[in-house]
């Protein structure tokens, strides 16, 4: 196994843009640097929104712009059993918990909240409930067939983790957000109790990028700052589930001519569209500024 792996990881919702082709640029710069390996993953969990014809489009713009990888790519869509264990020892040791309350019902508990943690990095932070429901309570919504989510109880890791939660790093080899670096202390309670999986949907982004990245040797994860408050939640799945972890490098995120993120919705910014007005692979490197 080589001593530098990284990979990059888009998921099929939409065409790639100017800011995917810096992240994967970078990525594979970053392995041939190394003398590493750079690989593809497909991260396409969201069946309902991830297309075949966006997954092909991916495969072309990488190729256009001069990258390989190792083949077969892995397709996390083929993996739910994976992911599926993965919680399964998560709720073995009630680390995690069925949560049967729509989104509408639990913005309604926060604003009944007199204490509510408020706004995290990545939205509203749920804390979990008041009370946990009971065994019959819900074995009766079970039986109902009353959709739910798996959350990750921040309070029970805690408590599970005992001095060992005060420990919790990663090292972090780019930049995050306000500059962090170096040895970063993983914060997770920031982000409250993260959905790991779904009644229908059998993982999460947080839990199938967590466990490919061990299954795959991944040493370097290699990504823009808009993900960089994940990797507190990362931190504590790696140490909850005994898996490896890599180093994180974190850079800056591209930006259009009015400041801001690129995004699948600007078709006009689309690697595509780029190749089909005759714009180089060269070209596009030299405006991903890589």
């Amino acid at each position: 196994m080589s001593d530098f792996i990284t990979r990059f990881a888009p998921s099929p919702t939409g065409l790639l843009h100017l800011g995917h082709a810096f992240s994967a640029l970078t990525a594979h710069a970053a392995a041939q640097a190394a003398g590493g390996v750079f690989l593809l993953r497909i991260e396409d969990i969201d069946t309902a929104r991830c297309k075949t014809e966006f997954e092909q489009a991916i495969f072309d713009d990488l190729a256009f712009l001069g990258l390989d990888w190792p083949t077969p790519v892995r397709r996390q869509s083929a993996h739910f059993p994976d992911y599926a264990r993965a919680l399964e020892t998560l709720a073995a040791s009630r680390l995690v918990y069925r949560c049967f309350k729509t989104r509408k019902e639990i913005a309604e508990d926060i604003e009944r909240a007199p204490h509510h943690p408020g706004e995290g990095p990545e939205g509203v932070i749920y804390p979990g409930p008041d009370t946990p429901l009971s065994v019959a309570e819900e074995a009766a919504l079970i039986a109902d067939g009353k959709p739910y989510a798996w959350r990750l109880s921040i309070k029970a890791c805690r408590e599970r983790l005992g001095l060992v939660w005060d420990a919790l790093h990663f090292i972090e080899e780019g930049e995050g957000p306000d500059g962090e670096h170096g040895l970063v202390k993983a914060r997770p309670e920031t982000l409250g109790d993260v959905i790991l999986g779904r009644k229908d949907v059998g993982a999460s982004y947080h839990l199938a990028a967590v466990h490919d990245d061990a299954l795959q040797g991944v040493t370097h994860v290699i990504r823009g700052q808009d993900l960089f408050f994940a990797t507190h939640l990362h931190a504590l799945l790696q140490r909850l589930l005994d898996l490896p972890r890599p180093v994180y490098r974190h850079h800056r995120l591209l930006l259009d001519d009015h400041g801001k993120r690129f995004a699948k919705r600007d078709e006009s910014v689309t690697l595509r569209a780029m190749r089909e007005a005759g714009i180089s692979a060269q070209e596009i490197t030299r405006r991903a500024g890589v």
